[in-house]
Protein backbone atom coordinates (compact mmCIF):
# COMPACT_ATOMS: atom_id res chain seq x y z
CA UNK A 1 0.00 0.00 0.00
CA UNK A 2 1.43 3.57 -0.62
CA UNK A 3 -0.13 6.74 0.53
CA UNK A 4 -1.19 9.56 -1.88
CA UNK A 5 -1.94 13.14 -1.22
CA UNK A 6 -5.39 13.35 -3.41
CA UNK A 7 -7.17 16.49 -5.17
CA UNK A 8 -10.63 16.51 -3.09
CA UNK A 9 -11.69 19.94 -4.28
CA UNK A 10 -10.88 23.18 -5.75
CA UNK A 11 -12.10 26.82 -5.69
CA UNK A 12 -11.26 30.42 -6.20
CA UNK A 13 -12.35 33.83 -5.50
CA UNK A 14 -11.53 37.36 -7.43
CA UNK A 15 -12.15 41.00 -5.76
CA UNK A 16 -15.07 42.82 -7.21
CA UNK A 17 -13.31 45.36 -8.62
CA UNK A 18 -11.96 44.57 -12.62
CA UNK A 19 -9.69 46.68 -13.99
CA UNK A 20 -9.12 46.69 -17.86
CA UNK A 21 -5.91 47.26 -19.33
CA UNK A 22 -7.59 50.84 -20.55
CA UNK A 23 -7.80 51.88 -16.95
CA UNK A 24 -3.93 51.71 -16.58
CA UNK A 25 -3.66 54.27 -19.77
CA UNK A 26 -4.79 56.90 -17.38
CA UNK A 27 -2.18 56.07 -14.81
CA UNK A 28 1.15 55.17 -16.82
CA UNK A 29 2.36 55.72 -20.31
CA UNK A 30 0.85 52.72 -21.76
CA UNK A 31 -1.89 50.55 -24.22
CA UNK A 32 -3.92 48.40 -24.31
CA UNK A 33 -2.36 47.00 -27.43
CA UNK A 34 0.65 47.77 -25.58
CA UNK A 35 -0.11 45.30 -22.56
CA UNK A 36 -1.44 42.61 -24.66
CA UNK A 37 1.26 42.30 -27.01
CA UNK A 38 4.18 41.65 -24.46
CA UNK A 39 2.58 40.11 -21.79
CA UNK A 40 -1.27 38.62 -23.07
CA UNK A 41 -3.32 40.00 -20.25
CA UNK A 42 -6.56 41.67 -20.42
CA UNK A 43 -7.80 43.04 -17.70
CA UNK A 44 -7.05 42.03 -13.85
CA UNK A 45 -8.41 42.20 -10.32
CA UNK A 46 -8.30 44.31 -7.97
CA UNK A 47 -8.91 44.03 -3.88
CA UNK A 48 -11.14 46.79 -2.35
CA UNK A 49 -9.73 49.06 0.14
CA UNK A 50 -9.71 47.43 3.42
CA UNK A 51 -9.81 44.01 1.40
CA UNK A 52 -6.96 41.91 2.75
CA UNK A 53 -4.99 38.85 1.84
CA UNK A 54 -7.10 36.77 4.11
CA UNK A 55 -10.51 38.06 2.95
CA UNK A 56 -9.74 36.79 -0.49
CA UNK A 57 -8.04 33.52 1.08
CA UNK A 58 -11.53 32.88 3.24
CA UNK A 59 -13.58 33.04 -0.03
CA UNK A 60 -11.44 30.70 -1.96
CA UNK A 61 -11.53 28.15 1.29
CA UNK A 62 -14.79 28.27 1.34
CA UNK A 63 -16.16 27.83 -2.12
CA UNK A 64 -12.94 24.45 -2.49
CA UNK A 65 -15.04 23.49 0.74
CA UNK A 66 -18.10 23.37 -1.25
CA UNK A 67 -16.12 21.80 -4.07
CA UNK A 68 -15.04 19.13 -1.65
CA UNK A 69 -18.03 18.46 0.06
CA UNK A 70 -16.42 19.27 3.08
CA UNK A 71 -16.84 21.52 6.19
CA UNK A 72 -14.23 23.31 7.96
CA UNK A 73 -13.91 20.73 10.91
CA UNK A 74 -12.81 17.92 8.78
CA UNK A 75 -9.45 19.95 7.94
CA UNK A 76 -6.43 19.18 9.92
CA UNK A 77 -4.52 21.61 8.78
CA UNK A 78 -4.17 25.18 6.70
CA UNK A 79 -0.95 26.25 4.19
CA UNK A 80 -1.05 29.41 2.79
CA UNK A 81 1.40 30.27 0.20
CA UNK A 82 1.24 34.49 0.11
CA UNK A 83 3.96 37.40 -0.43
CA UNK A 84 1.34 39.90 0.48
CA UNK A 85 0.34 38.65 4.27
CA UNK A 86 -1.82 41.07 6.08
CA UNK A 87 0.60 41.80 9.09
CA UNK A 88 4.06 40.41 10.00
CA UNK A 89 2.74 38.87 11.93
CA UNK A 90 0.64 36.62 12.95
CA UNK A 91 0.03 34.53 9.73
CA UNK A 92 -2.49 35.38 7.46
CA UNK A 93 -3.13 31.16 7.81
CA UNK A 94 -4.08 31.92 11.23
CA UNK A 95 -6.48 34.62 10.03
CA UNK A 96 -8.37 32.56 8.06
CA UNK A 97 -8.32 29.20 10.04
CA UNK A 98 -10.52 31.92 12.48
CA UNK A 99 -12.10 33.24 9.57
CA UNK A 100 -13.74 29.71 9.01
CA UNK A 101 -14.47 28.82 12.41
CA UNK A 102 -11.50 25.83 12.48
CA UNK A 103 -10.53 25.49 16.21
CA UNK A 104 -8.21 22.59 15.36
CA UNK A 105 -5.00 21.39 14.05
CA UNK A 106 -2.83 24.14 12.46
CA UNK A 107 -2.23 26.65 9.85
CA UNK A 108 1.12 28.59 8.67
CA UNK A 109 2.22 30.50 5.93
CA UNK A 110 4.58 29.88 3.07
CA UNK A 111 6.94 32.51 1.40
CA UNK A 112 8.04 31.45 -1.83
CA UNK A 113 6.72 34.08 -3.75
CA UNK A 114 4.95 33.38 -7.31
CA UNK A 115 6.50 29.75 -6.63
CA UNK A 116 5.12 29.30 -3.43
CA UNK A 117 1.51 27.42 -4.11
CA UNK A 118 4.21 24.72 -5.67
CA UNK A 119 5.97 24.74 -2.39
CA UNK A 120 2.62 24.69 -0.16
CA UNK A 121 1.64 21.35 -2.34
CA UNK A 122 4.96 19.69 -1.92
CA UNK A 123 4.79 20.15 2.26
CA UNK A 124 1.38 19.38 2.15
CA UNK A 125 2.02 16.09 0.75
CA UNK A 126 5.27 15.41 2.96
CA UNK A 127 2.61 16.22 5.85
CA UNK A 128 0.19 13.92 4.78
CA UNK A 129 2.60 10.98 3.81
CA UNK A 130 4.05 11.44 7.44
CA UNK A 131 1.13 10.92 9.29
CA UNK A 132 0.80 14.61 10.26
CA UNK A 133 -2.52 15.53 8.47
CA UNK A 134 -4.96 13.36 6.91
CA UNK A 135 -6.85 16.40 5.09
CA UNK A 136 -4.69 19.92 4.38
CA UNK A 137 -6.59 23.22 3.13
CA UNK A 138 -3.89 25.03 0.78
CA UNK A 139 -4.60 28.20 -0.28
CA UNK A 140 -2.67 31.07 -2.54
CA UNK A 141 -3.88 34.44 -2.16
CA UNK A 142 -2.62 37.91 -2.90
CA UNK A 143 -3.03 41.46 -2.74
CA UNK A 144 -0.20 42.52 -5.27
CA UNK A 145 -2.00 45.92 -6.18
CA UNK A 146 -0.65 47.36 -2.84
CA UNK A 147 2.82 46.50 -3.82
CA UNK A 148 3.14 48.48 -7.33
CA UNK A 149 4.66 51.82 -8.22
CA UNK A 150 2.18 53.05 -10.44
CA UNK A 151 4.87 55.24 -12.03
CA UNK A 152 6.75 52.21 -13.79
CA UNK A 153 4.59 50.60 -16.47
CA UNK A 154 6.89 47.78 -16.78
CA UNK A 155 5.10 46.14 -13.42
CA UNK A 156 2.21 47.96 -12.63
CA UNK A 157 0.43 46.65 -14.96
CA UNK A 158 1.53 43.06 -15.09
CA UNK A 159 -0.56 42.05 -11.48
CA UNK A 160 -3.39 41.34 -10.14
CA UNK A 161 -5.33 40.18 -6.85
CA UNK A 162 -6.87 36.81 -6.23
CA UNK A 163 -6.84 33.44 -4.34
CA UNK A 164 -7.67 29.70 -5.32
CA UNK A 165 -7.53 27.01 -2.77
CA UNK A 166 -7.76 22.84 -2.47
CA UNK A 167 -7.82 20.38 -0.15
CA UNK A 168 -5.69 17.43 -0.61
CA UNK A 169 -6.52 13.78 1.32
CA UNK A 170 -4.90 11.30 2.45
CA UNK A 171 -5.81 7.77 0.07
CA UNK A 172 -4.11 4.88 -0.31
CA UNK A 173 -2.50 3.93 -3.64
CA UNK A 174 -0.97 1.14 -5.44
CA UNK A 175 2.86 2.87 -6.02
CA UNK A 176 2.56 3.51 -9.74
CA UNK A 177 2.27 6.37 -11.55
CA UNK A 178 -1.49 5.47 -12.50
CA UNK A 179 -2.32 6.51 -8.74
CA UNK A 180 -4.51 9.75 -8.49
CA UNK A 181 -3.13 12.27 -6.00
CA UNK A 182 0.75 14.24 -6.20
CA UNK A 183 2.96 11.58 -7.75
CA UNK A 184 6.31 13.72 -7.49
CA UNK A 185 7.77 17.00 -7.46
CA UNK A 186 11.16 19.44 -7.79
CA UNK A 187 11.68 22.50 -5.26
CA UNK A 188 14.50 24.83 -6.05
CA UNK A 189 15.99 28.22 -5.03
CA UNK A 190 18.76 30.37 -5.81
CA UNK A 191 19.66 33.41 -3.88
CA UNK A 192 22.20 34.85 -5.34
CA UNK A 193 19.53 36.15 -7.82
CA UNK A 194 17.54 37.63 -5.47
CA UNK A 195 18.25 41.12 -6.93
CA UNK A 196 16.05 40.83 -10.44
CA UNK A 197 12.46 40.46 -8.59
CA UNK A 198 12.38 41.57 -5.00
CA UNK A 199 10.45 44.32 -3.09
CA UNK A 200 12.40 47.19 -1.99
CA UNK A 201 10.69 47.32 1.59
CA UNK A 202 10.02 45.54 4.68
CA UNK A 203 11.06 45.12 8.65
CA UNK A 204 14.54 46.30 7.61
CA UNK A 205 13.36 49.60 5.73
CA UNK A 206 10.15 50.49 7.47
CA UNK A 207 8.33 50.96 4.67
CA UNK A 208 6.17 48.27 2.70
CA UNK A 209 8.32 49.22 -0.54
CA UNK A 210 7.36 48.13 -4.05
CA UNK A 211 7.89 45.30 -6.42
CA UNK A 212 11.18 45.83 -8.35
CA UNK A 213 11.64 43.64 -11.71
CA UNK A 214 14.42 42.85 -14.01
CA UNK A 215 12.66 41.74 -16.95
CA UNK A 216 14.53 39.93 -19.44
CA UNK A 217 16.63 38.54 -16.48
CA UNK A 218 13.59 37.20 -15.16
CA UNK A 219 12.05 36.06 -18.54
CA UNK A 220 15.72 34.30 -19.53
CA UNK A 221 15.52 32.35 -16.29
CA UNK A 222 12.18 31.06 -16.50
CA UNK A 223 11.61 29.79 -19.84
CA UNK A 224 15.10 27.23 -18.80
CA UNK A 225 14.34 26.93 -15.53
CA UNK A 226 10.58 25.65 -15.68
CA UNK A 227 10.82 23.27 -18.81
CA UNK A 228 13.72 21.92 -16.31
CA UNK A 229 12.14 21.16 -13.01
CA UNK A 230 8.96 19.73 -15.23
CA UNK A 231 11.09 17.17 -16.57
CA UNK A 232 12.67 16.47 -13.55
CA UNK A 233 9.26 15.97 -11.71
CA UNK A 234 8.28 13.49 -14.64
CA UNK A 235 11.03 11.81 -15.04
CA UNK A 236 11.22 10.51 -11.05
CA UNK A 237 7.37 8.95 -11.15
CA UNK A 238 9.22 7.33 -15.11
CA UNK A 239 6.74 9.85 -17.41
CA UNK A 240 7.60 11.95 -19.88
CA UNK A 241 5.77 15.01 -21.68
CA UNK A 242 3.88 12.67 -23.91
CA UNK A 243 2.15 11.50 -21.21
CA UNK A 244 0.88 15.15 -19.74
CA UNK A 245 -2.85 16.35 -20.59
CA UNK A 246 -2.89 19.46 -19.19
CA UNK A 247 0.37 21.76 -17.55
CA UNK A 248 -0.81 24.40 -15.16
CA UNK A 249 1.47 26.98 -15.37
CA UNK A 250 2.24 29.74 -13.17
CA UNK A 251 0.22 32.45 -14.88
CA UNK A 252 2.82 35.48 -15.19
CA UNK A 253 3.13 36.26 -18.68
CA UNK A 254 1.81 34.29 -21.84
CA UNK A 255 5.43 34.15 -23.87
CA UNK A 256 6.67 32.65 -20.75
CA UNK A 257 3.89 29.87 -20.74
CA UNK A 258 4.10 29.57 -24.60
CA UNK A 259 7.84 29.32 -24.67
CA UNK A 260 7.77 26.81 -21.98
CA UNK A 261 5.41 24.53 -23.38
CA UNK A 262 8.07 24.51 -26.78
CA UNK A 263 10.57 23.76 -24.68
CA UNK A 264 8.08 20.67 -23.18
CA UNK A 265 7.35 19.55 -26.64
CA UNK A 266 3.69 20.18 -25.33
CA UNK A 267 0.95 22.10 -27.97
CA UNK A 268 -0.82 24.73 -26.58
CA UNK A 269 -3.73 23.40 -26.22
CA UNK A 270 -2.72 20.98 -23.89
CA UNK A 271 -2.36 24.22 -21.40
CA UNK A 272 -4.22 25.63 -19.09
CA UNK A 273 -4.38 29.32 -19.51
CA UNK A 274 -5.86 32.23 -17.29
CA UNK A 275 -3.21 35.42 -17.68
CA UNK A 276 -5.47 37.02 -19.88
CA UNK A 277 -8.70 37.13 -17.19
CA UNK A 278 -6.41 37.68 -13.97
CA UNK A 279 -3.07 39.15 -14.55
CA UNK A 280 -0.28 37.87 -12.43
CA UNK A 281 -1.72 36.97 -9.13
CA UNK A 282 1.96 34.98 -8.07
CA UNK A 283 1.24 32.76 -5.49
CA UNK A 284 -2.48 32.39 -5.86
CA UNK A 285 -2.30 32.01 -9.79
CA UNK A 286 -1.66 28.37 -9.90
CA UNK A 287 -4.68 26.93 -7.83
CA UNK A 288 -6.80 29.98 -9.25
CA UNK A 289 -6.13 28.14 -12.73
CA UNK A 290 -6.65 24.63 -12.00
CA UNK A 291 -9.91 26.05 -10.19
CA UNK A 292 -10.82 28.00 -13.52
CA UNK A 293 -9.58 24.74 -15.31
CA UNK A 294 -12.35 22.31 -13.38
CA UNK A 295 -15.47 24.79 -14.62
CA UNK A 296 -14.32 24.90 -17.68
CA UNK A 297 -14.85 21.23 -17.89
CA UNK A 298 -10.75 21.06 -18.72
CA UNK A 299 -9.90 19.05 -15.96
CA UNK A 300 -11.25 15.53 -15.10
CA UNK A 301 -10.03 12.98 -12.84
CA UNK A 302 -7.52 10.72 -14.02
CA UNK A 303 -5.59 13.49 -15.94
CA UNK A 304 -1.66 14.12 -15.04
CA UNK A 305 -1.41 17.54 -15.08
CA UNK A 306 2.39 18.96 -14.50
CA UNK A 307 2.33 22.55 -12.43
CA UNK A 308 5.01 24.80 -12.61
CA UNK A 309 6.18 28.85 -11.45
CA UNK A 310 9.06 30.20 -10.57
CA UNK A 311 9.35 33.51 -8.55
CA UNK A 312 11.35 36.24 -6.67
CA UNK A 313 14.61 34.70 -4.37
CA UNK A 314 14.65 32.65 -6.93
CA UNK A 315 12.44 29.96 -6.34
CA UNK A 316 11.14 27.72 -8.45
CA UNK A 317 9.95 24.05 -8.87
CA UNK A 318 7.37 21.45 -9.77
CA UNK A 319 4.76 19.15 -9.12
CA UNK A 320 2.88 16.37 -11.15
CA UNK A 321 -0.03 15.23 -9.82
CA UNK A 322 -2.81 12.80 -11.45
CA UNK A 323 -6.59 14.49 -10.83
Amino acid sequence: MTIRAVVKGVGHYLPERLVPNTELESLVETSDEWIRSRSGIERRYFAAEGQTTSDLGTRAAQAALEDAGLKIEDIDAIILATSTADLTFPSAATMIQANLGMVRGFAFDIQAVCAGFVFAMANANALILSGQANRILLIGAETFSKLMDWKDRSTCVLFGDGAGAMILERAEGNGTNTDRGILAADLHSDGRQKDILYVDGGVSTGITGHLRMQGKEVFRHAIEKLAETAHSSLEKVGLTSDDVDWIVPHQANIRIIEGTAKRMQVSMDRVIVTVQDHGNTSAASIPLALSVGKQRGQINQGDLLVTEAIGGGLTWGSVVLRW
